[in-house]
């Protein structure tokens, strides 16, 4: 296998499918502002004049948290751990039913327009206060990933200018957002999703033709041990197995999809409760992306099963392994590796302009309107200028997502390491009858602490390679095009060369912790936090003192059987 130093570079033709994909964002956005010039409402431009269908709102859903990361690092996660990754189809199915049935009756029902004001109703306004500067603080850190993420990717792999790259998604989705509003966001989150899965395709279908056919790839898959769906491991220790997958991703997922201002909006911009259980169409499109990005890391080790570009030095992250192979087997094709790059910035585009609507919406919801006595006139065009401001601050965000490591992986922890407290407390509030206010700050507060104990010692203190078990990689039949790169591999190096950084610490310097504790997969964040923040709000509530609550607050079961 000849391992060049430089893969390939964009063409004109590429770029023309990249700026098309942009232009056509930009497009539905002036489209939605002149169309939505009567948007005199704050409400109308956050909620859509909850006007929206079932199927657009299913669509944008998906593409809402399928983001840069799905299309770039979720392949190069079952590259290194295996299929088992696609389990995450399994908690999709006890996320949406928890999610439908639990969560979007009660806020749909109350008409509220930020999920933060259910908390001061059922609680109050401090807890809503911190639930509020929690999920801004969140947004904007994930939002900087995504960003970030697919820039670097292909800055290094295509020679895309970085910060060229960065601006220019801000400055298109933040534009659509603002001058749009949610249909907008809405409407090119349909539109993205198509050119998501035509990437997808794209670059599936050139590796099974170059691979001799589907089963030719799922056989190297079960040689390379990467068709290991069925791993009941128990230990918690492990990145990914079944039990951490459908245990664990289903409270990660269960914060996005349950109690997310992003994801909560669209619900409640649905014109009837019959529309709001989209989320159960959208549960198909969870599974096309999912199939299609594990399938793409199937093919990426297919392709790269004896010389892996990683191991090689040929990039320099793991999340780079997609754009490379893209590169690689596309590049006598002018205009698909543009295609797969746009697939990459609609994902990002999708979930910036989700994020920034969002971030809109808490503020003006939680920030502004509880201490001002603006107009709605004058709300409204403050929604468009808080757009502009917080897709400045993502933009600016995504300078610290350098500093996180694995894209996929600081992603998740964000969700669970917020996300997770945030889901203890809504399911307090509406799960249990008896919870006040004392109970649901004190848990709050005490879930925050224990997840980010976990999460912040977890980056200090990464797992070692024989905790988390990454599948083996090898160079042995690379053939390199220089006499230093052969010089330099010779011995051809296995798996425990990707970690030898890792390896080399002083592992006496590492406290009992590191070993334990800080080595808990990271899909076990999220569950920490949430139960810790339910353990301590229940039992605090009941020391305290309960008081009744409004039926409207609860779940529908349980206020009758509070009752």
């Amino acid at each position: 296998f000849a391992f060049p130093r430089v893969i390939g570079s964009f063409v004109a033709a590429d770029y023309a499918v990249f700026a098309l994909m942009l232009l056509v964002s930009a497009a539905i956005g002036v489209y939605y502002a002149i169309v939505g010039r009567g948007q005199s409402s704050s409400r109308e431009f956050l909620m859509g004049g909850q006007s929206m269908t079932a199927v657009p709102v299913a669509l944008s859903l998906t593409a809402s948290f399928m983001s840069a990361i799905t299309v770039l690092a979720t392949p190069a996660e079952v590259y290194r751990y295996g299929a088992s990754y696609g389990l995450f189809s399994l908690s999709y199915v006890l996320v949406v039913v928890v999610s439908s049935e639990v969560f979007l009756p009660v806020f749909y029902r109350l008409g509220i327009t930020s999920t933060y004001e259910y908390l001061e109703i059922r609680f109050n306004r401090a807890t809503r206060l911190l639930g509020t500067v929690m999920f801004i603080v969140q947004t904007m850190l994930y939002t900087g990933i995504v960003i970030y993420a697919p820039a670097l990717a292909l800055n290094q792999v295509t020679g895309m200018d970085l910060w060229g790259a960065v601006i220019s998604t801000g400055v298109v989705c933040t534009f659509y957002c603002a001058m749009g509003g949610l249909k907008a966001v809405v409407w090119t989150d349909v539109f993205q999703v198509g050119i998501m899965v035509a990437g997808f395709l794209s670059v599936i279908i050139r590796a099974v033709v170059l691979q001799g056919g589907v089963s030719n790839i799922l056989n190297h898959a079960e040689l390379g041990g990467r068709l290991n769906f069925w791993d009941f491991d128990a230990s918690p220790l492990r990145r990914y197995t079944f039990w951490t997958i459908t245990f664990g991703g289903t409270f990660v997922w269960t914060s996005i999809y349950g109690i997310n201002q992003a994801q909560v909006q669209r619900y409640i911009s649905c014109k009837s409760m019959t529309h709001v259980f989209s989320l159960y169409i959208n549960l198909l499109g969870l599974w096309i992306i999912m199939l299609c990005s594990v399938f793409a890391g199937l093919c990426l080790y297919s392709v790269y099963k004896h010389c892996d570009p990683w191991t090689a030095g040929m990039v320099s992250a793991p999340d780079q392994l997609m754009p490379y192979m893209v590169m690689d087997i596309l590049r006598d094709y002018p205009g698909l590796p543009g295609l797969f790059v746009a697939a990459a910035y609609s994902g990002t585009l999708s979930t910036v302009s989700s994020s920034v609507n969002a971030l809109a919406a808490v503020t003006i919801e939680d920030l502004i309107k509880p201490y001002t006595h603006m107009t709605e006139k004058h709300l409204s065009w403050t929604s468009k200028g808080l757009s502009f401001l917080y897709g400045a601050l993502c933009i600016g965000m995504a300078g610290i997502a350098s500093l996180m490591g694995s894209l996929l992986q600081a992603a998740i922890n964000i969700f669970g390491i917020i996300g997770g407290p945030l889901l203890g407390l809504f399911s307090l509030g509406i799960l249990c009858p008896y919870a006040n206010a004392t109970g649901g700050l004190a848990g709050l507060l005490s879930g925050l602490v224990m997840s980010l104990w976990v999460g912040i010692g977890a980056q200090f203190y990464p797992p070692l390679p024989e905790q988390s078990r990454p599948l083996g990689l090898t160079t042995h039949g690379c053939n390199f095009t220089t006499a230093a790169d052969a010089f330099n591999w010779t011995t051809s190096p296995t798996e425990p060369s990707l970690y030898t950084t890792v390896l080399q610490q002083n592992t006496a310097e590492r406290p009992f912790l590191a070993d334990n504790w800080y080595s808990l997969s990271y899909l076990y964040f999220s569950p920490i936090g949430t139960l810790t923040t339910l353990a301590v709000g229940l039992v605090v509530s009941l020391l305290s003192g309960t008081l009744p609550q409004m039926v409207a607050l609860l779940h529908t079961i349980l206020h009758v059987v509070s009752n």
